[in-house]
């Protein structure tokens, strides 16, 4: 991960005019489909609410918390997520979902129940499984980003598995994995990681 957020650092003064110029086309593009600062209603047709579907897999979801407005994150928060989201996401960052489990606060009886039951895992267990896939779509945001050849074939997700269980000087030597269960937690670990792509290695 390190070596592709280095590539990016490398481009050309060329390149960084071309990926300015586009972050301000993506503003304009940004102000004519955004109607309030919110996420309100638009045009009196309330926003999109994102939810998980299994038949559409993790990343959509993953892409949707990423660009969610501030008021689909709250309502998103407030409905809690699907109990199967929890397993699926494990299979993505390629960690025992048990451990995930415990990563996010949640007991296995209540997590195995809302997944057979196709129910709704709300409260801060919800809230820790919304950070993760935050992170998700942070790590993957690095890849995209990237120039280098290395990026194509990297699995940003598996990678994130393996990154919140090392320990991080950042964080006072804690694994991010110890304090995704909390908001501020989360948060934490998600400038972290935002970082990386910066370079500012810490």
């Amino acid at each position: 991960m390190a070596n592709v957020a280095k590539s990016r650092r490398e481009k050309s003064e060329h390149g960084r005019g071309l990926e300015v110029r586009a972050k301000v086309s993506g503003v304009g593009r940004q102000r004519r489909t955004k109607t309030d600062a919110g996420g309100g209603p638009v045009n009196g047709r309330p926003s999109q609410v994102i939810s998980y579907k299994r038949s559409e897999g993790v990343q959509r979801f993953v892409r949707a918390i990423r660009n969610a407005t501030p008021m689909q994150l709250v309502e998103v928060e407030r409905t809690g997520v699907s109990g199967v989201l929890l397993k699926d996401m494990a299979r993505q960052i390629n960690i025992p979902v048990l451990r995930l489990y415990d990563i996010v606060g949640v007991p296995k009886a209540t997590a195995e129940k809302k997944a057979s039951e196709n129910e709704v895992i709300a409260g801060a267990g919800g809230q820790a499984a919304i950070g993760m896939a935050r992170l998700l779509g942070i790590a993957q945001a690095i890849v995209d980003n990237s120039t280098s050849a290395l990026a194509r074939d990297f699995d940003a997700a598996q990678w994130l598995g393996r990154w919140i269980e090392l320990p991080q000087p950042a964080l006072g030597g804690r694994r991010p994995a110890d304090l995704l269960d909390t908001p501020t937690g989360i948060n934490v670990v998600a400038r972290v990681l935002g970082a990386i792509e910066s370079g500012a290695f810490v």
